[in-house]
Parts: C-alpha cells; structure tokens; sequence
C-alpha cells in the first residue's frame, strides 16, 4: 500500500504557491514582463530541459553537482536548466545570428539547481532577467543596471542598494604583483565567496612587500560611494585597473543620467563569478537579508563558446527573494483585486449568468454563485472570498 504520507510530499527544495502567494507572484511576473517590453526587450522562452553538454560548455566540472540530470531515449544526457544565459547563448548562436544588433532579450522562467535549501534559495525556483547583446559600450551597461533597478521598484521595493564592482580591476591588481596563477586563483575563489578569512590568510602567505599586501588585503573593503573610486586609482598602478575605473566612472555618470545612481554604491571586491564575467558585475541587497535579490553584469566570452563572438551584458532577479523581501520590509506583495461576487435566489440563475458575462466584459474579478442562496448567505460568501462588493439578483 503507498504510504500516505508519501503522496502528500513534494520533492526537496520544492514549494507549493498557495492562491495568495500565486498571485502575488503572478503580479510581479505581469508588471516585469511590461516593464521589459517597453524597454524594447522581446521575451524568449526556451525548453526546461537541454542537452548536459550545452549548459557546461564553460565550466561543466563546477557546475555538473548542481545539475539535475537525466537521459532520453538515445542515451544522450540532458539537464534541467540552472540559469537563462546559457540557453538564451544557443538561441542567439542557433536561431538569431542574422537579427539586428544589438539584440534585446528579456524572461520570465523556472530554474533548477541541486544544492541546499535554505531561506531564499530552493532547487527550483523562479527568474526574471534580460540579456543585451552585441554592444561593449557604458550606456549598454548603464541601461542593464538601471533596468534592474527599476524592476525592484517597480515590484514594490523602496529600500536597496546596488553593490557595483568590475572583475577587471581585482585581476589588474593581482597583476601588478606578478602572482602566480594558482594564487591568484585562490584570492579569486575566496572573493568569490566573500570569504575573507581565506583571502586575508593566503595573502599574508605571499613572498610580497608589506606595502603590497596592504594594498591587496585592501581591496576586498574597497566599498562606498563615488568617493571608492578616488581612492581606488591610488592603488591601481597598472593600465588593466586603471581602464576598469574609468569603465566604472562612465557608468557611474551615465546611470546620474537616469536618476538612479542614489541607488549605487561601488564594491571593488565583487567579482561573481571570475571565469564567467568579463567586466561590470553587480549584485542587489536590501536590510534584512543575507543574499542577493538580483545580480548580473558582463560575460563577452560566453557566446563565443557557441561559434557566435558577440559581447554581451545582462542581470536577473529572484522572483521569491523579491517576494520575501516585500515581506520582511512590510509591504506585502501586489494581490490581484476581487471587485463583485453575484448570487442570486430561486429561478434567477439565467440573470445572474447575464450580469457575470457582462461585469467581466467590464474587466471586474467577478464570481458567480453556483447555486442559489439567500442574500444573507450571499453577502457572507462575498466577505469569506474577499471580493469588495456583492451584486445578488433576488
């Protein structure tokens, strides 16, 4: 016999979205997906599942634990997808290489990664992002950012900031010294997951001056304001940190240009992902909580591995982070309004048919009695539903 309890269970780091929490999280999903679109963003849907080789064309070592895998009739391997870059890459190299640049794309989908769950995190979980692609310059940049600040207002956020970095300047500094590529590794790995006990430990290992360990023990607090960059130049010697401040000055001004730059503050430290981002990166935060609610930046690389050399930026955002960080910041998600409930009496079904049809043509959230009842049952099943008026055709 099958365990009942069994039946009732959903698999790990999986969840339900009750008819509340579904609306919520389809009223975020409508406002981006609006959003994007006048931003002239054109949305993408790809399959859930692709081919293993395609989603770790760069990095399969790293990413195959995370994978959730399995095989189709032939014997090939596939994969459910862990993010949107990577299959948005195939699309553009597969289907899209004649389309005009540069080529904006936006989607709204579900992701799959095997890890642990935890609050903020499932194996299944939902994103909404956009991808520019075929330009290099700030303004394209510039207009990712922005894009993805606008997203967090637009869902109802009002209190978070932008950590701004650009992998570029971290690599430069580590230049300067002549490291070695395993050690700069390390001190990669260890920014990467903001461990800064690592970083400190192996950078007080290195055969360097005193002056020189200063400056890179310095660069994982290299954080504030406009005035970070100032700084910053003091201690980039080399061309290589040189050019990414002054990438990060123009983008700087060129998001002053949009209103937004309150909302930026620099993080010379964040690098993401080091083999994946070639320039800008970013990740969002608001009080409360201890992980990211969007992120993006640049990757040129990334579509050259599908035969299609092509720069590129772009960012995404956690749909249930967003939810959970309206929550903790007392706003409470966009609910869907229920405006009229009609009941109706004995022999007055066909009447009340005719006033539904025609509430809804209106574009009310109307329900409908499935049988007759008494205005007094009528006026308690619009209260117990939430519908804001009753309409009972006696």
């Amino acid at each position: 016999m099958v365990n009942e309890k069994q039946v009732l269970e959903i698999p790990y780091g999986t969840r339900d979205f009750l008819p509340e929490e579904a609306a919520g999280k389809r009223a975020i999903e409508t406002k981006l997906a609006s959003l994007f679109a006048r931003w002239g963003y054109d949305e993408v849907v790809t399959p859930t599942i692709e081919y293993l080789d395609t989603l770790t064309m760069d990095s399969g070592r790293q990413l195959t634990p995370q994978l959730f895998k399995l095989f189709d009739k032939g014997g090939r391997t596939l994969a459910l997808r862990h993010e949107m870059t990577t299959p948005i890459a195939r699309v553009v190299a597969s289907r899209l290489m004649d389309a005009p640049l540069p080529l904006k794309l936006s989607y709204i989908s579900s992701v799959f990664r095997s890890e642990q769950s935890q609050m903020g995190r499932q194996c299944e979980f939902y994103q909404a992002g956009v991808e520019l692609i075929g330009s290099t310059s700030a303004a394209a940049d510039a207009e990712i950012i922005a894009l993805a600040i606008q997203s967090l207002l637009q869902a109802g956020l009002k209190d978070f900031s932008v950590c701004l970095g650009q992998v570029e300047f971290a690599a430069g500094i580590m230049q300067q010294y002549r490291l070695r590529e395993n050690t700069q590794r390390e001190l990669k790995e260890a920014l990467e997951r903001h461990d800064l006990v690592a970083y400190d430990t192996t950078v007080k290992a290195l055969d360097l001056s005193p002056a020189a360990k200063q400056q890179l023990q310095q660069l994982p607090v290299l954080c504030g304001g406009v005035e970070t960059l100032t700084k910053a130049y003091a201690s980039a010697l080399g061309e290589q940190s040189k050019r990414a401040l002054d990438s990060l000055s123009a983008l700087y001004h060129a998001l002053e240009s949009y209103g937004l730059a309150k909302y930026v503050r620099f993080d010379l430290g964040l690098i993401r992902d080091f083999s994946y981002y070639t320039g800008m990166v970013f990740e969002v935060y608001t009080a409360g909580l201890g992980f990211p609610l969007a992120g993006g930046g640049r990757y040129d690389r990334m579509l050259s591995d599908f035969g299609c050399a092509c720069p590129a930026t772009g960012f995404a955002l956690g749909i249930e982070r967003v939810l959970l960080a309206l929550e903790r910041q007392g706003i409470g998600a966009p609910a869907q309004d229920k405006d009229v409930y009609v009941g109706y009496g004995a022999g007055k079904e066909a009447e009340a048919i005719q006033r539904a049809t025609c509430l809804r043509s209106e574009g009310k959230v109307t329900e409908l009695a499935l049988l007759p009842q008494t205005k007094a049952d009528a006026e308690r099943s619009r209260s117990e539903k939430g519908y804001a008026a009753l309409e009972y055709i006696a």
